[in-house]
């Protein structure tokens, strides 16, 4: 992400006003309800830097008052928080099954959603479908008083460091896709900011991003859905995504588990992703693409077969949360994706076999905490949201 200073000289008194007025956002976004005697302390600012920069940010919508604070000396002073009346962002996740997108405000509140679902499909057909429920959303009652900020979009699969292009979607069929391309060519009137990125990366980025109060160092989300996949996110000023060199940080379902097992859907054999993903539960349970998944085997649960399938593909998740938890050792692991959702089968030998491992190495430290969402729905396009409002805080937008 390119940061406000890279294109200004020192000096720039129009790039310095900016730059404080980020600051400063940044501020109240990580603790609402500071106040104006709060940020020109932590800032490092003067009351006068703080209060002109603080009116502009209120004229433009981006702050609003809340209640007296006592203070220990002086005047009280107003609490400031984001304002969500004003602005949002879009964040949309391209599935394997599905579109899920999302309207956020300022804070991370979620303001309208949708999911719609859908059969894998080209490139193109996928950019106008989204593009159509982009538009019905932002055309909808409730929304119709917001000014959107941008868009950004999480997609299963690598997307190369500095471009949009997401290099490969095994499970999607696409290769080297200039995604956003297609989308804009759908949605020619909107202005504001294009962001695509990883579903994984996205999904992290929002877990630590729309956090407030203490937030972790790191964080590593694990996505277990259609197929697998995780990111990893370290600090908060903005998060520094890990992408790699090639953008396949985080592929952990494409780690060799079994040489010479199954071919998988990216050409190699023996990923986890042949023992643990959506698409070979699927396989080895006859559940056809066209059919839910979830739905399909919740009758089924207590079928043997279903059980063993379950309980081997849950082990493998097990070792890949180990394997994230001693490669990464982040501060935080995040589990979601729609697998969790099949319940004890899957997720008993799972977290069991986590838990029965994660301290061997380090046996008198503190655990590294492990949190499981429910419903992971729209974690990813959520995040994808998260990533645009990063991007015109700490970015070199002329919006602030």
């Amino acid at each position: 992400m390119p940061t406000p200073s890279s294109s200004h000289k020192a000096g720039d008194l129009h790039f310095l006003k900016r730059l404080n007025r980020s600051a400063i956002l940044e501020l109240v976004r990580r603790k609402p309800g500071v106040t104006r005697a709060d940020i020109a302390v932590k800032a490092h600012l003067t009351k006068a830097t703080v209060g002109a920069a603080i009116q502009s940010l209120l004229k433009q919508g981006w702050l609003k008052e809340g209640e007296l604070q006592k203070s220990s000396g002086g005047r009280p002073g107003r609490a400031l928080y984001l304002n969500d009346k004003h602005y949002l962002m879009l964040g949309a996740e391209v599935g394997v099954h599905g579109i899920r997108i999302v309207a956020c405000a300022l804070s991370g509140q979620v303001l309208a959603s949708h999911h719609e679902r859908l059969s894998p499909t080209t490139p193109e057909a996928t950019a106008e479908l989204l593009a159509t429920q982009l538009k019905a959303m932002l055309e909808s009652a409730q929304l119709a008083k917001y000014t959107p900020l941008g868009i950004g979009v999480a997609l299963p699969g690598p997307v190369a460091p500095g471009e949009p292009i997401i290099r490969l979607a095994p499970n999607l069929g696409w290769k080297d896709v200039r995604f956003l391309d297609f989308l804009k060519a759908n949605l020619p009137s909107f202005n504001g900011i294009w962001l695509m990125d990883n579903e994984a990366k996205s999904a992290a980025f929002g877990e630590i991003y729309f956090r407030t109060g203490k937030i972790p160092e790191s964080l590593a989300y694990i996505s277990a859905g259609t197929g697998i996949g995780s990111g990893m996110v370290e600090g908060s000023h903005p998060p520094l995504v890990r992408r790699g060199i090639q953008g396949l940080a985080g592929e952990i379902g494409h780690t060799v588990m079994q040489p010479g097992g199954l071919y998988c859907h990216c050409g190699n054999r023996g990923c986890a992703e042949t023992l643990v993903s959506g698409w070979s539960i699927r396989a080895k349970l006859g559940v056809s693409e066209e059919e839910d998944l979830l739905e399909a085997l919740f009758p089924r649960l207590n079928e043997p077969n279903v059980q063993t399938v379950l309980h081997q593909a849950g082990e493998t998740l097990g070792i890949l949360l180990l394997n994230v938890h001693h490669a990464l050792n982040p501060s935080e692991l995040v589990l979601g994706g729609s697998l969790t959702q099949l319940g004890s089968s899957l997720m008993e030998p799972a977290l069991n076999y986590f838990k029965a491992h994660q301290n061997r190495l380090a046996s008198h430290s503190q655990k590294v905490p492990l949190r499981i969402i429910e419903d992971s729905t729209f974690v990813s396009a959520r995040g994808a949201a998260a990533q645009v409002l990063a991007h015109i805080i700490h970015g070199s937008s002329v919006l602030i």
